[in-house]
């Protein structure tokens, strides 16, 4: 059974499943997902940048618009369990927003009020900037993005997100028929998101469901979906070994700044929680130190045509590593915001490898040492 198992620590206790702490209302699980989108496990890992809650499509409102770095519009309606709209209702209310967004330009998207005034309080101007400021990876292409974005909305092709705290079976039937039916152009993701109490903290413990009913998918046959325009062939690895093949032409300083980037990077996977994760686009090659538990990093290194740069991202610096980012923000010209260059000095990655220390927690004790009779 899934779910957060406990052991008190005492062998007559042994294992219990832990009791999920229940959700006071609505808002609290909307807004743990609108400031942490890399929660959900959605299917195909797509980092999602919030464009708005609460965003008027026709005579309702959608919970939460997203979208992804492909252009793709992410729909994600919330629900608990309790709310009678958890059933049936929530699929016929995220289609009608569907079909509500479908047509709109995205000029049209950008005046919406709510996004319009999401994008002014997180500082963009436009979605295109917002969703550069969240490119972790360098796949967002600039000169295609918008074009992308707008035929997605043009052709109705979005991604439906059903998040809950549980799962009534009828909902989850209805959804993994919906799901086989329309794998390519519509992709659906039921989620629930249970919070428990552990020794004091509050854990949240995120799930993508999933329903044997999901496996007719594979009996139906579909044509390979059209790669989206504006879209980048992506190749993500393990390691570093495809982020240093894209510097075997570079040579002096930059070779040198690349080397020593690399250096400390392999360092700082020798923490806990941390791995090393190379991405390669049609422009952009990077190298990222990524925490496993927030499928992020504190920071990526990019070459971008054979130019060293480093970049941090202040969401996770936020989450994870709060008392290192004053310190290193002392170190740098300008204050750390979602995707800010800082400078690659021995001091700054010193401080780097203090803040991702920070973000593993300290190491494990080692085991006491008998002492000899």
């Amino acid at each position: 059974m899934a779910g957060i198992w406990i052991n008190s620590g005492t062998d007559e206790a042994g294992w219990t499943l832990g009791a999920p702490r229940p959700l006071p209302d609505e808002k609290t699980l909307h807004g743990l997902i609108a400031e942490n989108p890399q929660l959900l496990p959605l299917a195909g890992s797509p980092q999602l940048t919030v464009l708005g809650s609460e965003v008027q499509l026709g005579a309702g409102y959608a919970d939460i618009l997203a979208v992804e770095p492909s252009g793709r519009p992410a729909i994600i309606e919330v629900k608990l369990a309790y709310n009678q709209d958890a059933r049936s209702a929530i699929v016929s209310q995220i289609l009608y927003y569907a079909a509500f967004l479908q047509g709109l330009t995205v000029e049209n998207l950008e005046q919406n009020f709510a996004v319009r005034g999401h994008l002014e309080t997180v500082g963009h101007k436009s979605i295109l900037e917002a969703v550069q400021a969240n490119d972790q990876d360098g796949v967002v292409d600039a000169d295609s993005f918008t074009n992308s974005l707008q035929g997605f909305l043009d052709r109705g092709d979005f991604r439906l997100v059903f998040l809950l705290d549980d799962v009534s079976s009828e909902l989850e039937r209805i959804v993994a028929y919906l799901d086989a039916k329309t794998t390519q152009a519509l992709p659906i993701d039921l989620i629930t998101v249970r919070v428990y109490d552990v020794n004091g903290a509050q854990v949240a413990l995120p799930q993508r469901v999933s329903s044997d009913l999901s496996a007719t998918a594979s009996s139906v046959a579909h044509d390979p979906a059209p790669r989206p325009q504006g879209s980048r062939p992506v190749k993500t690895t393990d390691g570093v070994d495809a982020f240093r093949s894209s510097i075997a032409s570079t040579s002096g300083e930059d070779r040198k700044t690349f080397d020593k980037l690399i250096e400390w990077a392999e360092k700082v996977a020798d923490l806990p929680d941390v791995r090393l994760v190379s991405t390669v686009g049609t422009a952009n090659v990077t190298l990222k130190p990524m925490l496993w538990t927030e499928n992020a990093g504190l920071v990526t290194i990019f070459n971008t045509g054979q130019t060293p740069s480093l970049y941090a991202w202040r969401g996770v610096f936020e989450r994870r590593a709060p008392k290192s980012l004053a310190d290193i923000e002392q170190r740098t010209p300008d204050k750390i915001g979602q995707g800010t260059w800082i400078p690659t000095t021995d001091e700054i990655l010193d401080a780097l490898t203090a803040a991702y220390r920070e973000a593993t927690g300290p190491p494990p004790l080692s085991p006491p040492q008998e002492t000899p009779a």
